[in-house]
Formats: C-alpha cells, structure tokens, sequence
C-alpha cells in the first residue's frame, strides 16, 4: 500500500513525497515485524488486535504568525501506542516529511524499546510538520509553544512525556515545559526530558543514545570475537547519534573509516582522524562532514556499502532495502536509527549471516537516561554523570545478555528475540491488569 497523502492545509504549501506504487509504508512494515513476532509466540487474538494500531492519536492544525507578519499553518502529531506499562514516552521530531503514519510506526517502535530495557512506559511519538533549518529562531519558538498548547490535553508528567528527536534540541523541550508549566500555573520539568540542565535536564543525557550504541557494539562484538581495536566501521548520519557513536568507538580503538550526513559522506580505508573531522565539522561553514580535506568524496548512501567489519545505520528509516541490501556486507550490523532495515533486507542480511543488532535494543540509551531524567525530575535530585552512564551501561547489559538468551534458546535472530521480549512484556501487563469496565 502506498504511503499515506495528506490534504494540504490552507496557506501552507505542503511538501508530501510520491511514493512508489508498491511502496510498503513504514507504519506497515512495523506491523509487519509484529505480526511475524505475535504468529511464532501464538499471541491472544485481541492482544494482538489491541497492540496492532495505536491507543490514541491526535493530529492538530494550528497558525502561526510568522516574523513578516503572515500567517501559516502547520499541522503537528502525537500518537500514544501503548499505555499498559506506564506513561507514553517518546519524542518529537520537526521535519517537512512527517506524515502520520511515520509517528504511529515510531510511537509502536517505543513500545517494544521501553518494554525491551524493561523501563516502565508505554509507547508515543509526535511530530511537526515543518523544516526547522527554514524558519527563525522566534518562529520556530511560536510554533513549539502553538503545537505544545494543542496536545497539553494529552501530555503530561504522568500521561505521556516527550523528548528530543530528529530536528528538535534541548532548547525546544525547554519551550515546550516552560508553555506547559505556564498553562498549570506552575513549573512542572518532569513534562519532558532532554532539557538543559539548568531546568532539571539530566547530565548525559545529550550523549545517551550514541553511547548505548557503542555499548550495544562492545556487547554484540564480544559475543562474535570481534577484536574491536582496529576493527573497520562505517556509520551512515553524523548528527547527534552517529557523531557521538563515531566519537565513543574512536576512543576505544576501532578504526572509523567512513561517515556521511544529509550533504555527503567521506571515506578514508586507513582510518578517519576523527579529532580533524569534528573540527572541520564545528569550523567556520562548516555544518558537514561533506568536502573533508583528508578523505575521498562518497555519496551520503554510499558510506553503507563501505567493506567495514560494521556498519551502523544512524541517519532515517527505511535505508537499507531489497534494492541495495546486496551490496551492504558487514559481519556486524548496528541498528542506531529507528526502523533502517526493511522486512525484505532484514531477511537477506540474515541468510547471508550478518549479525544484526536492532533498532529497538541498539538505539535504547536515550529513553533509557530519559527514564532515569524523569525520576530526578519526580524526586527533585540529580545524579552525577559517572553513576548515569553507569546505570545506562548496566542496563543495556542486562537487556542484551535476556536478549541473547533468547535467542540462543529459541535458536532465533537478535530482532526476533528482542520482540519476542518485549510483545512479551507488553501482554504480561495487559494480562495483570485486565480490561476496564
């Protein structure tokens, strides 16, 4: 089935993709994992029903004044996909591209993420249709506290908490808990997560996702007697996620020989000086990796295709598909981005016996530190820094090694055993709970 097309609002020229006609949406394809997952476990029939579609969605349609004086709208989403383990958690992202069936198949993915680390929420996502890099600071501000004001009526430190995603910062949860606060009449940090730190924000929190991913790496590396000193990897995105990752898996010895973002990728067989990339990158017009002086040009896909010992995936969904999965020939797949690996090539890479970590463990240090945010919030304490990245190390061990005995148990693949885990945890609660009325 095609992508879903949205009608165009009006006053705003909507920017919507054509998809292909046999495309398979990624809302989709996120069912699809489940389905495959709920058929293996002979999930109830109505808890499979239940977990299929989301609980609750909103979608909102709101103006905004604009610096020239013209009026815009805009129109924002937030879908709660599950609420049986706890709270909604899940970001916010702001991109032209956001359509509703993304944010359901994201707010589905943060379901299984939560209950895969075994932290107690349930699953959401929302999003703003809107490109963040075209619009002023002040604009950008009116829409936040707009679209904030419009999903307050679901929100909440004890309904549903958002973060941080793709086009979104500190500086936007900032917005959107000072608009929410304002609105109750007072300060209430525990809204969201991923907020400076001066407003109860957690210290690494900024760097919690790329270093759950280098720890899902060390973890899947020992498990392959993969010798990560000097190991060849290749990672696609350089924003928050991937530049942290690179930064981290530097620092304990592999040999970083590729990395792309939205304006292209580099490459350099002998190993990036990542010390000279972050400061070509943070330099005057700088912005990218793109044009790096000490590397060859490549395409930003390309950068997957690189002959690496592991390739991690950190940009968007749907990058590795059935019409590139050939030439993308890793032992060691790290999943950093949601949803990166279509059913088709997850199927491909696995007959051919790449090792796959999925998006849904790999990806997990963000909510994982956002959870512990959350609790300092609900306490009015703080932890230092050292006993965060601590508690997010023992975490992810403790998740992978339930996931590793799974799926040496079931003889399964690591996705598969990572479903298995949560849909798992996910129906113990709707099963403890019972239905009301």
């Amino acid at each position: 089935m095609a992508e879903e097309k949205e009608a165009p609002i009006a006053g705003q020229a909507l920017t919507v993709e054509t998809p292909l006609p046999a495309k398979r949406s990624m809302f989709e394809n996120a069912q699809l994992y489940f389905d495959r997952i709920a058929e293996q476990m002979d999930l109830d029939d109505g808890i499979h029903q239940l977990l299929r579609s989301p609980v609750r969605e909103l979608t909102v349609n709101f103006p905004v004044v604009l610096d020239d004086r013209t009026v815009r709208v805009f129109r924002g989403y937030r879908v709660q996909h599950s609420l049986l383990r706890g709270p909604a958690k899940g970001g916010i992202r702001y991109a032209p591209s956001v359509t509703q069936d993304e944010i359901r198949a994201l707010a589905m993915g943060m379901t299984w993420k939560t209950a895969v680390v075994n932290i107690p929420f349930g699953g959401a996502k929302g999003g703003v249709r809107v490109n963040p890099k075209e619009v002023s600071e002040h604009e950008l501000e009116r829409i936040t506290r707009r679209y904030t004001s419009d999903i307050s009526i679901i929100i909440g430190p004890d309904r549903d908490i958002p973060a941080p995603d793709m086009g979104t910062n500190a500086r936007v949860m900032a917005w959107i808990m000072d608009t929410y606060s304002m609105n109750k009449g007072f300060s209430i940090p525990g809204v969201v997560t991923g907020k400076p730190i001066s407003i109860g924000g957690s210290l690494g929190r900024v760097e919690a996702t790329g270093r759950g991913v280098m720890f899902a790496t060390v973890l899947a590396a020992k498990k392959l007697n993969i010798n990560l000193h000097d190991a060849k990897v290749a990672i696609q995105g350089f924003g928050n996620v991937g530049s942290v990752t690179a930064k981290l898996l530097d620092e304990i010895g592999c040999r970083i020989i590729g990395v792309s973002d939205g304006e292209g990728g580099i490459h350099n067989p002998s190993g990036l000086d990542m010390e000279a990339v972050f400061e070509y990158k943070d330099g005057p017009g700088g912005q990218s990796v793109n044009g790096f002086p000490e590397a060859d040009a490549v395409a930003r896909d390309e950068v997957l295709y690189l002959d690496a010992d592991i390739v991690i995936p950190a940009a968007i969904e749907n990058q590795i598909r059935a019409d590139n999965v050939d030439r993308i020939r890793p032992r060691l797949l790290i999943e950093a981005a949601n949803g990166p690996t279509t059913p088709e090539a997850d199927a491909a890479l696995l007959d051919r016996g790449v090792f796959i970590v999925p998006d849904i463990f790999a990806n997990a240090g963000g909510v994982i530190v956002s959870y512990l945010e959350w609790v300092q919030n609900l306490q009015e304490f703080r932890w230092t820094e050292e006993s965060i990245n601590h508690q997010l190390r023992r975490t992810m061990e403790e998740s992978f090694h339930e996931i590793n005995e799974i799926a040496d148990r079931k003889k399964v693949d690591m996705r598969t055993a990572s479903y298995r885990l949560a849909v798992n945890r996910v129906a113990e609660a709707f099963n403890v709970r019972g239905i009301f009325p």
